[in-house]
């Protein structure tokens, strides 16, 4: 090949990669002129260029294959280069290019900044030098990584300054600033971005991530819906999504995750977020639709598998959904998952597989554990919700020691915590009829909270049923502060008055809740605890109409639906519509003693006594020392044929009720008890059988 051929295919390789060679020109031909007033040595235009074409040829091919020996050859290429243009800007870029290519970054820096100090207002340079450090950042070289970041922002602040509306280098400038903790820098430049291309995608989210960032969850969602749907790409959607997931907003969520699927059919990240939110927002039929499509194209998928066992275990389907689990596990490679553990703890407290259940719990905590034993934010608050969690299964398990030990571990992470700690360790003695270690647990941690308002009141719940109604008073109004949170002490000053039997008083707390519940929530609470006082006082045409109040704004209220359903089977009336409620109620709290009392009861009124004893028994398990409990599980078991359990299940109540509170008893249903026993006991007699004592 002859060395003009040559020189002619380098020059038409340079210009594929840089176009005319005008630009390396003018900017020596501006050198030499400026350099010929000094004597410089003549521009060899020519021989320069030879010699660039060829280091390009071997820069690429030392990039592509890492041989050294190319390298070297692509260094001593472009030397030669600038020998014949000593002055040539793109050539002295093209070295320092080549070493940051190459990872040789110390000399990739040191000829970037060569070239700066000859030429400031050099803006490859400049770029080059800044992409050093961006990529010494990405690398998180210790402690060299601060002084890499200060260095990054020093140079975007000149390359914006060089290059103006370029959009690209004004975010990577504001996601610097937001790196360093400087949001309102950030914020600045990101504002500049968004005059410049207000609906791109980098831009909207990189504020809304700026938002995010700093906390506000409501502005970061704002920043993208604002934008046209038209406008917004699926990047955009997704990323509202989950926003909205975090603001609890799981309608939202599923539309923002639908739009964006409707750009991307097949992202299969937004189909799990769309299959999650739905059963977030209620809407588990259009859950579980869309992740059966899901796991149709691929069976296997854990988060379609984990989702599914969630759906069924929302539906009771308790051992369908720990078989599920169980698939999941062979998917993922963490055999301890904190959400897979999550859920199958909940999937064995929903089979009453209690001790199975704790022990998932206990792992739980073990796998979250902070190294430090210190927590704070959202592992706090999850830290503490296991802990609630564990006592609650443990108390369940009767095993109140174990309850009390979670709640006081519960407890030691102070705030907000240990007042709801406290309230769940009163609740474990109250069921364990222990009232005077009740009052004492209130009582110590009232003087150790003097000034948190829910322990005051648990307090003085106590003091009232130890008998001391006017000092329990007298601390409950103390809590009053002239706000709408005021809605809880008159719900307690009520429940204080109705357990005294004084109506009037608890009627005219009522009243005073009522004015400040204006939000529907705040209404559905407000005829709950109404309707439960009525219920009690025995007005049950007034506790039917304020059930059915709460009913309208909330259908699905599983505690309203418990209450009317009891009084309308312990009455004897409405039992169908009674036993379909209690059904409800039983299916979205599975292991809450009181709903599988209600259902039992309602059966027994229905003559399905088989059926009254399945769930009656569950009951009693739950809470072996409820007597109205134990005094349904006689009744029912008279009407099964076992009058010797019904006895000893008559006399198990009446115990209980010896060691019950007297705000708890009814005197009459005591009566019926004593009356029932010792009917069962001439029956036996005449059967010839001995009761027993």
């Amino acid at each position: 090949m002859s060395r003009f051929f040559l020189r002619a295919t380098l020059v038409s390789i340079a210009l594929a990669v840089f176009g005319s060679p005008s630009y390396l020109f003018a900017q020596a031909s501006s050198v030499s002129a400026s350099s010929a007033f000094a004597g410089a040595q003549p521009v060899d235009h020519a021989e320069s260029y030879f010699h660039y074409g060829m280091a390009k040829l071997y820069e690429n091919e030392a990039v592509a294959s890492g041989r050294q020996d190319l390298a070297s050859q692509a260094i001593e290429q472009y030397k030669l280069a600038l020998d014949a243009d000593p002055n040539s800007r793109i050539l002295q870029d093209g070295v320092a290019n080549l070493y940051f290519r190459l990872g040789r970054i110390r000399e990739a820096v040191a000829a970037a900044e060569a070239q700066i100090n000859k030429h400031p207002d050099d803006i490859d340079a400049h770029l080059l030098l800044g992409h050093v450090y961006l990529r010494s950042i990405g690398d998180g070289q210790g402690p060299e990584t601060e002084q890499m970041l200060q260095a990054a922002i020093k140079e975007y602040q000149t390359i914006v300054s060089l290059k103006p509306g370029d959009l690209e280098n004004q975010l990577l400038l504001g996601q610097l600033y937001s790196l360093n903790r400087q949001p309102l820098k950030a914020e600045e430049q990101y504002k500049i971005a968004e005059k410049i291309d207000p609906t791109n995608e980098d831009v909207v989210l990189d504020i809304a991530r700026q938002y995010s960032e700093e906390g506000d969850l409501s502005q970061a969602a704002g920043v993208i819906a604002k934008v046209p749907l038209s406008d917004r790409t699926a990047r955009m959607d997704f990323a509202l999504a989950g926003l909205y997931d975090q603001l609890k907003r799981p309608k939202d969520a599923a539309k923002a995750y639908q739009d964006a699927l409707d750009q991307d059919p097949g992202n299969t990240n937004a189909e799990r977020g769309l299959a999650a939110a739905l059963a977030r927002a209620g809407k588990t039929a259009e859950a579980a639709k869309v992740n059966a499509e899901i796991l149709a194209s691929n069976p296997d998928d854990p988060q379609a598998l984990m989702r599914e066992g969630e759906l069924q275990r929302q539906k009771g389907e308790f051992q369908q959904a720990l078989d599920t689990f169980q698939k999941v596990q062979a998917q993922i490679p963490n055999a301890n998952d904190p959400e897979l553990i999550y859920n199958e703890a909940l999937a064995y407290d929903g089979l009453g597989r209690f001790s199975e259940s704790m022990k998932a719990i206990k792992l739980l905590l073990s796998v979250t554990a902070a190294p430090d034993g210190k927590y704070s934010g959202d592992a706090e608050q999850n830290h503490a919700a296991l802990l609630q969690m564990l006592g609650r299964v443990a108390g369940q398990a009767g095993d109140d020691d174990e309850a009390i030990a979670a709640y006081q571990q519960m407890a030691a992470l102070g705030g907000s915590y240990a007042a709801q700690a406290t309230d769940s360790e009163v609740d474990v003695y109250r069921d364990a009829h222990q009232w005077t270690k009740a009052l004492r647990v209130s009582a110590d941690a009232a003087k150790a909270m003097p000034s948190n308002h829910d322990v005051q009141l648990t307090y003085a719940l106590q003091l009232a049923d130890a008998g001391k109604l006017a000092e329990a008073v007298k601390l409950a109004r103390a809590q009053l502060t002239g706000t709408p949170d005021d809605r809880d002490v008159y719900y307690d000053l009520a429940e204080m008055y109705v357990r005294s039997k004084r109506w009037k008083d608890a009627s005219h707390a009522f009243d005073k809740a009522a004015l400040l519940a204006s939000k529907p929530d705040d209404k559905v609470i407000l005829y709950y605890f109404r309707g439960d006082a009525e219920l009690r006082e025995k007005s049950y045409d007034q506790a039917e109409a304020d059930f059915q109040k709460g009913l309208e704004i909330s259908p699905d209220n599983a505690s309203i639906e418990n209450d009317l359903g009891y009084m309308y089977a312990d009455r004897g009336i409405k039992l169908d519509q009674a036993v379909e409620m209690l059904k409800k109620a039983v299916a979205s709290d599975p292991q809450n003693y009181a709903f599988l009392d209600s259902l039992a009861w309602a059966y027994y009124k229905q003559g399905m006594y088989a059926l009254a004893q399945n769930y009656e028994l569950k009951a009693v398990k739950l809470m072996p020392n409820d007597p109205t409990v134990l005094a349904h599980l006689g009744a029912v078991e008279a009407k099964n044929g076992k009058l010797q359990e019904a006895i000893d299940d008559w006399q198990k109540s009446l115990q209980e009720f010896s060691t019950s509170l007297a705000p708890d008893i009814d005197p009459a249903d005591v009566a019926k008890v004593r009356h029932e026993l010792e009917s069962a006991r001439v029956r036996l007699a005449h059967l010839g059988e001995a009761p027993a004592k």
